[in-house]
């Protein structure tokens, strides 16, 4: 077996291990919402989670598997693809470890980043691309706040005309059904950051279509990430449900409202206007529905707690860029 054929077999293995990161730190995205405000238990949250994310992967897994596979760079080899996965896995394991709710997404496109760099020079950089998927990682945020906050509003001013009592069980079913809807996003938009270098790869090992191969690699992604939810989700599940502030079943409700269509329009709507999805941050939209609801509900917000997640979300960048980069250039020293 030569040098190459070890190196993919590794990095597959590695894109498996990613994928439980990814589980294990982003399950907390669409199930913290109602864990913490206690319409559902952990367990059956993450029941709920594994069922609609392998439904949103493999349904539309392909529109984010696209960008980061071929949007960003010309082509990822399987050097390349080795090093962005390890040097992600490395950085989110870390995170994860420590109960804290970064970007999977900013990981593993900050790592193409780092692999590109090495080997097409800034020239070899989509610029057009990578700018638009940075700017998602600001206004994705932003726009789940202001969207949390406005549905609280509206929210509680429904309760307070009507009997909140009868309330309950509908705003209960309302926030399972925004899980589920939270989940189908998620995996529509993140299975990519496990699986999406290796498209190229696959259709060629294969000798498959992209379309295939990418429904290979989601099935794949998903397995894994339903794996790492169970292993390792109730980490960061419990940071966001109980450390950043306290839900009750408003602002629950309106923060995974909020998160859900904040992750499915970013995924879906750029993708039908310029023929690829952006792989935005599911952890900064859930943290910002999350935010957002609590200031409108006038909640105590964290700040401990708030300034680690902001600390982990601005070293993100730098840590895989220099990650990837590092591993890339050894690795390709050892092939010669």
């Amino acid at each position: 077996m030569d040098v190459a054929m070890i190196l993919l077999a590794l990095g597959l293995l590695l894109a498996f291990i990613m994928s439980i990161n990814l589980g294990g730190n982003d399950a907390a995205n669409p199930t913290s919402a109602a864990v913490g405000s206690g319409v559902l238990s952990l367990k059956r949250a993450l029941v709920l989670f594994a069922i609609f994310v392998f439904f949103g992967a493999v349904l539309q897994g392909s529109m984010v598997m696209k960008t980061i596979g071929k949007g960003i760079v010309p082509e990822i080899g399987v050097a390349g693809a080795f090093a962005i996965i390890l040097s992600a896995n490395i950085w989110i394991f870390a995170a994860t470890m420590r109960g804290m709710a970064i970007s999977t997404s900013h990981s593993i496109i900050c790592a193409v980043i780092g692999y590109g760099l090495v080997e097409f020079g800034l020239g070899g950089i989509n610029l057009n691309v990578f700018g638009t998927i940075a700017l998602s990682w600001i206004t994705s945020p932003i726009c789940s706040l202001a969207l949390g906050y406005a549905l609280y509003r509206m929210i509680s001013g429904y309760a307070e005309r009507n009997n909140e009592a009868k309330l309950q069980k509908f705003f209960r079913i309302l926030l399972i059904a925004s899980l589920c809807f939270s989940a189908y996003s998620f995996g529509a938009n993140d299975v990519a950051n496990a699986t999406g270098v290796y498209i190229t790869i696959a259709s060629k090992m294969g000798q498959v279509t992209d379309s295939v191969a990418m429904i290979w690699l989601a099935v794949f992604g998903t397995v894994g990430i339903v794996v790492g939810a169970f292993l390792f989700g109730p980490r960061v599940i419990r940071t966001l449900a109980f450390r950043v502030t306290r839900l009750d079943l408003p602002t629950g409700l309106a923060a995974s409202l909020s998160n859900a269509l904040v992750v499915y329009l970013f995924t879906t709507v750029p993708y039908i206007l310029f023929g690829y999805g952006l792989p935005i941050s599911t952890s900064y939209a859930s943290v910002g529905a999350i935010l957002g609801a609590s200031m409108a509900a006038r909640k105590r917000l964290s700040r401990n707690t708030s300034a680690y997640l902001f600390s982990y979300w601005l070293l993100t960048v730098p840590a895989n860029i220099i990650l990837s980069g590092a591993i890339y250039y050894i690795v390709k020293g050892l092939l010669g």
